[in-house]
Parts: C-alpha cells; structure tokens; sequence
C-alpha cells in the first residue's frame, strides 16, 4: 500500500512542502510516510501528527478528511461550522468553480473563523483562483489547503473535553491514515 501514498518518505513531504517545516517542530526523516506519522502521533507533540496528514493527504481528500473529523464530534459544533462543513462537502462531492467558489465566499465572511470556516477554507484554497470572480486569476499557494485543514482539526480537537482529547486525536489520525493508504 506504501506505494500510493504521494509522498513515500517522511522526507520527501518536507522537500515538497517547506512549510510544513515551518508548521511542525519534528525534524524530517527516511522513515516511510505512515511509520513517521504514527511516530508523532506517539511522540512528545502528537499534534504534529494531524499537521503531517494534512500535508500528505492530496486536497480533496484532505478536505473530506477535516470534514469527517469535524463530522465526528458534530455535538460540540455550532450552526456556522455545520453550514460550513455543508459546504465543503458539496464541492466534495461535486468539484466545480461555483461549490468551490461558494466555500471560498463564505469562509472568507466569516466573521469568526471556527473550525468549520477553517474546512471551508480549506476547500476554497485546494485550486481555482482566490481571486473574486471577475478578476484576473490568483493560484492559491499549495500549502493552504493543509494549513486550514491543520486549523480546523486542531481548533476542534481544542473543544473536545480534555479527558477524551488523546483518543479522538488518535481517531482523527487514523482517519487521515486510512485515505492516505486507500
């Protein structure tokens, strides 16, 4: 399954993505993907571990990703984050300009940037332009779409009570883990 992964090294992901240098403390190795990710994941900052995923999981997948973590601790969301997770699942779903677009627009009014603005975000930065309609195009640097992800995982994981924090962190994780090997 190693062999589907977009980056097969903990090392070529940093070589892809400076920024997640920038994003994570934890200093890239050779060891595969999936070993280095669950290596974080049991390490001093298993945060980073969510960080990493965001990166290795391609855009889309990341998007759906956030969106199903965020899904899973649905009782702890408001109504803003439940409109923006529709959202970011219609352009899931369907991957056209207007979803993406709708996303985008919507994320970007938010006037507080909750953990499911953040997935929004995310969809709206995964390709297109950020530019509004009518302008000349903008490319979205490639590192967005896992920053937002990165965000919103984490801005959720911060509203689940503390004594099941590790364990929906080690969910979300495998998650993650479990897309980047199908």
């Amino acid at each position: 399954m190693q062999n589907r992964l977009r980056f097969r090294t903990a090392k070529e992901l940093f070589n892809a993505y400076a920024t997640a240098g920038e994003d994570m403390r934890s200093a890239p190795s050779d060891l595969p993907s999936i070993e280095f990710c669950r290596a974080l994941l049991d390490g001093k900052i298993p945060e980073e571990a969510v960080t990493f995923c965001a990166y290795l999981l391609p855009r889309r997948v990341a998007v759906w990703w956030g969106h199903q973590c965020l899904t899973h601790i649905g009782n702890i969301l408001d109504e803003q984050d439940l409109q923006m997770l529709t959202l970011a699942e219609e352009w899931i779903r369907e991957p056209e300009e207007e979803r993406r677009y709708a996303a985008l627009d919507a994320g970007m009014a938010a006037g507080v940037k909750t953990p499911g603005v953040w997935i929004a975000l995310a969809a709206g930065w995964s390709g297109g332009s950020v530019a509004p309609r009518g302008l000349a195009p903008v490319t979205p640097p490639p590192h967005l779409t896992a920053r937002a992800i990165n965000t919103g995982i984490l801005a959720a994981l911060a509203r689940v009570p503390l004594a099941r924090r590790a364990s929906v962190l080690r969910q979300f994780v495998d998650m993650g883990l479990g897309l980047a090997q199908a």
